[in-house]
């Protein structure tokens, strides 16, 4: 199925008192770029999650993941004086007080500055607990996420599909009224070489004039043009009905669309004609606008 880039989903779980949320928000990218939120305990599992995005569907956007945890621990840190330094620590702030006779400021807090005091003890993290904790609610959040850009993928293919079949009636009616701008000319044509001659009372020369209308039907020919057109748009509507990623090869495509309708722009000879020109190429440009939302 055919998915936006643009999507947001939500998982939440308790666990052992902790309350765990994540947020997978996903938005337009040329590639797929993964920005992660760790609470810093599981900051070593962050290398997992862009593969983990990949293997369930992601191929393009900016995704940000976010993972915040509330509530208590199991797994507290503890606290203590280093002692062996503090005392050496102690000594020293003595020493250069007596030595040197400098006002004795030495308090709890002008010592706490220093962290080395301290002696911070915490479990060490088990990754594979943490990973399979998380696991389960990244799954259940990336899969909301593209819940939300299959269903705004759908709605952007159905808007293409409907502007694609708007430009098969354009090239349609190209096709027709050139084929007529040739007729056209030819009328006007011979009309004022008769006009030119008719003071003299000489009778045009068809076969010069046969010439002429030759040439200008080869100039103004749109039927390469046309013909490619409508190929590019059978291959659109094929990757449109397609489960794969489109949104390069869309992009691709339309800038071929849009050298092709340019050429027939450029070829013709007929208000008529560049007025429908000109159309297609805006409901090109809103195509392609839509293209960029789609992954």
């Amino acid at each position: 199925m055919i998915c936006s880039m643009t999507g947001f989903g939500r998982a939440a779980a308790g666990e052992n008192g902790r309350q765990i949320v994540v947020e997978v928000k996903s938005v337009n990218n040329r590639f797929l770029d993964c920005f992660v939120r760790f609470p810093r305990k599981w900051a070593a599992l962050e290398e997992r999650v862009k593969p983990f995005l990949q293997s369930r569907g992601f191929s393009r956007g900016k995704v940000d993941v976010s993972i915040s945890v509330t509530g208590s621990a199991d797994d507290a840190v503890s606290v203590s004086l280093d002692e062996g330094y503090l005392a050496g620590y102690l000594a020293a702030l003595c020493k250069l007080r007596d030595d040197y006779r400098l006002a004795d400021d030495i308090s709890v807090m002008k010592i706490a500055q220093n962290p080395a005091v301290f002696a911070v003890n915490a479990a060490e993290p088990d990754l594979e607990a943490d990973w399979a904790l998380l696991e389960p609610l990244l799954a259940a959040a990336a899969d909301a996420n593209l819940a939300a850009r299959r269903k705004e993928g759908a709605a952007l293919a159905a808007d293409l599909l409907a502007k694609l079949q708007h430009l098969r009636a354009l090239v349609d009616q190209i096709e027709s009224l050139s084929a007529q701008t040739v007729t056209d000319y030819r009328s006007r044509l011979a009309e004022r070489v008769r006009e030119a001659l008719a003071d003299n009372r000489v009778e045009p020369d068809e076969a010069r004039l046969l010439t002429e209308v030759a040439v200008f039907a080869d100039r103004v020919a749109i039927d390469e043009e046309l013909v490619r057109l409508r190929t590019h748009f059978d291959s659109m509507q094929a990757m449109l009905s397609g489960n794969e990623p489109v949104g390069r090869k869309l992009d691709f495509l339309l800038q071929e669309m849009n050298r092709e309708v340019n050429t027939t722009g450029s070829k013709c000879n007929d208000a008529a004609v560049a007025a429908l020109v000109v159309e297609a190429k805006y409901e090109l440009e809103k195509m392609r606008e839509q293209i960029q939302n789609l992954e």
